[in-house]
């Protein structure tokens, strides 16, 4: 683990959640405060990570200094795939975060992991057609989609990222973001009780401007 992660983390014994990946063993659960990094870009790959409490960005630096965010992920979800020997990409919290350090499974535990990374790469996919093929209004309709599904469908939709974390997900600026969200505000289809809150008031409106 980082030195920045460890001056900012622990670990506390505790007990194994019930879940569907039949990987998943009793592990330490070890905590991130916000903005602390995971592991890094280039750094040899190891365990997978499943997120109990907070939120976890992926993300790459470009070569001329820009950030472009590839993947958020939220609580119940695992990260941490990766196809070679090296993180691919940068990992850091965006709030406090505690994760779950899992074992790689192997023999018959390998179909549990092939479906996380299937599951994974169809998101990607997902999100290659939303910043390739949509308009401004289109992507943070449909990033709110995204985010509301991802929460069980609820109403009020809460954002652990920042909008500058948004703009770089979406490929726009933060100006263009806010603009947009208040766009949206305008007509009615949402409502922004605090700017880490979204609440879905039409969501039926949000989904036809993805169609």
């Amino acid at each position: 683990m980082h030195a920045n992660a460890l001056a900012t983390s622990r670990s506390i014994h505790a007990p194994a959640m019930l879940t569907s990946h039949s990987f998943v063993r009793p592990q330490l659960l070890t905590y991130f405060a916000a903005e602390a990094e995971i592991y890094a870009q280039g750094e040899q790959s190891g365990p997978l990570y499943r997120i109990e409490y907070g939120a976890v960005r992926i993300y790459r630096l470009l070569g001329d200094g820009r950030r472009q965010v590839v993947a958020f992920h939220l609580a119940g979800e695992t990260f941490g795939f990766e196809a070679g020997r090296n993180h691919s990409f940068f990992a850091e919290s965006m709030v406090q975060t505690g994760l779950r350090v899992l074992d790689r499974p192997t023999g018959d535990q390998s179909p549990d992991l092939m479906a996380l990374a299937l599951r994974g790469m169809i998101r990607a996919q997902e999100h290659l057609l939303v910043v390739g093929r949509q308009n401004a209004v289109e992507r943070v309709a449909a990033f709110l989609l995204d985010m509301m599904e991802r929460q069980g469908d609820l109403d009020q939709v809460e954002l652990p990222m920042t909008r500058i974390d948004i703009g770089d997900y979406l490929g726009m600026t933060i100006e263009t973001v806010s603009r947009n969200l208040a766009k949206l505000r305008k007509e009615g289809i949402i409502r922004i009780p605090t700017s880490r809150n979204i609440e879905i008031v039409k969501p039926a409106a949000l989904r036809r401007l993805c169609a």
